[in-house]
């Protein structure tokens, strides 16, 4: 047992020091990992790499998934330290949260937000964890309507092609929420990670020098647009 256990420690402190430096290889390469450049970094031979992960695509997972989760614990934990009343307050901080996470990881945030990687194709286990942030935003409307803080917008308002698919997001994810609410914060969630991508990949940072205000500002008037009281 001592051995095996002893093993087995030896192997996940492997595996670590594999995904950590394909996280350098990331910041420096983009997406296009090499298996062969990771293990030559390591002193291993390239052989030796394909024990702890069978190919790129399994390291690439490994990554996505830690990411994921280093995200949503992030947006997380910042709602969980706001006042639970204070709607505003807390998208606010879960938005702030959002691009704290993304500016101090760049590399990790381009690898699930930005350009598809070529030939790889996400495996399911990667669908929860990615639905941490949009169900913290969500979950703020749905405190609101609990609470009757929140008036839901009108069902009229969407074309009824777009009201039938989000009924059924609704009704699996979201029991009781109200289509045109959803759809606002859906609205919300793609700001968001709108705003982040901008920033992140140098789109505004010429005519925005202060970022800090502008998104602040953008983040309000999505706010403002769900309806969360002041």
């Amino acid at each position: 047992m001592a051995a095996n256990t002893f093993r087995a420690r030896v192997r996940a402190g492997m595996i670590e020091e594999i995904k950590s430096v394909a996280r350098r290889h990331l910041a420096t390469d983009g997406a296009n990992l090499s298996l062969r450049a990771v293990a030559r970094d390591l002193g291993m031979v390239s052989s030796a790499i394909y024990r702890y992960f069978p190919s790129r695509d399994d390291l690439l997972t490994a990554l996505i998934l830690e990411a994921y989760d280093a995200l949503g614990d992030a947006v997380e934990a910042a709602d969980a330290a706001a006042d639970p009343t204070d709607l505003r307050g807390r998208w606010h901080g879960v938005c702030r949260a959002a691009r704290g996470w993304a500016l101090a990881h760049p590399a990790e945030y381009a690898l699930l937000y930005g350009s598809p990687v070529p030939g790889y194709s996400a495996p399911d286990d990667t669908i929860e964890p990615a639905q941490r942030p949009p169900l913290t935003l969500v979950g703020i409307l749905r405190d609101g309507l609990a609470a009757g803080q929140l008036t839901p917008p009108p069902t009229d308002e969407l074309p009824e092609p777009v009201r039938a698919d989000l009924a059924e997001i609704a009704a699996a994810y979201f029991p009781g929420m109200p289509e045109a609410l959803l759809a606002r914060g859906m609205a919300g969630w793609t700001q968001l990670f709108g705003l982040i991508s901008f920033e992140l990949f140098g789109r505004i940072n010429r005519a925005l020098p202060h970022r800090d205000e502008y998104f602040d500002h953008q983040i309000a008037l999505m706010a403002d647009l769900i309806g969360l009281p002041a």
